[in-house]
């Protein structure tokens, strides 16, 4: 994003994602373009009684290709999962 798309407000160009499901969760990896590399990014969403619930997850990671950036996104997502399960959305 250049300086005067940042200081005017222009959004960057979202691609629709396909989710992981896991758990009855769903992983949407969106990896953040930062000076020719990949931050960790997404969110995880789960819909609890009619209600979607939605955690943004980012990290400090921040990987040489995009495709190690989805990949690694959607495993610490899944260890997150594990470890908090819907307390996540507390």
């Amino acid at each position: 994003m250049s300086f005067f798309s940042w200081l005017f407000g222009e959004k960057e160009q979202k691609t629709e994602v396909e989710p992981t499901e896991y758990k009855g969760f769903l992983i949407y990896s969106e990896p953040k373009s930062e000076g020719g590399q990949y931050r960790i990014n997404g969110r995880i969403c789960k819909e609890t009684d009619g209600e979607l619930k939605i955690h943004h997850f980012i990290r400090s990671d921040i990987l040489p290709a995009e495709n190690t950036a989805t990949e690694l996104m959607i495993n610490k997502a899944k260890m997150y999962i594990d470890q908090m399960g819907e307390s996540m959305f507390n």
